[in-house]
């Protein structure tokens, strides 16, 4: 599944994975994200951090009606208020989405899949 934009030129498609790797991106880059998780995580309880080539494994996009929904699996740093980290994530993710596909973003659903404590070594 893809998403099709058209103007006066032509079509273009725009496939999930890269609609997804620009909200991991985004969201990545917000203070208190140690990084992405999969979306398939639930198996053995252990919560393992994507790498940035894979950020489409801890992301979901659906397409209603010219408008995104976006599910999204992070792994937040210890010590840090939860609900504004995924409030910062919600909007830095519907920015850059909208910002970049030029398409409204109906909702960015924000999944903890685990917290980390940062160590020295991790820095």
């Amino acid at each position: 599944m893809s998403l099709q934009l058209n103007n006066e030129h032509g079509t273009i498609d725009v496939s999930n994975e890269v609609i997804a790797t620009i909200a991991g991106g985004a969201a990545v880059e917000c203070f208190g994200i140690i990084g992405m998780a999969s979306k398939h995580q639930v198996r053995d309880g252990f919560t393992e951090l994507l790498g940035k080539e894979n950020y489409a494994k801890g992301v979901v996009v659906s397409l209603n009606e010219d408008m995104l929904n976006v599910d999204i699996y992070i792994i937040v740093s210890y010590g840090i208020k939860i609900s504004e980290v995924a409030r910062n994530v919600q909007s830095a993710v519907q920015y850059n989405l909208e910002k970049t596909l030029n398409l409204k973003v109906n909702a960015v659903n924000v999944n903890v899949q685990g917290v980390r404590v940062v160590t020295d070594n991790e820095k």
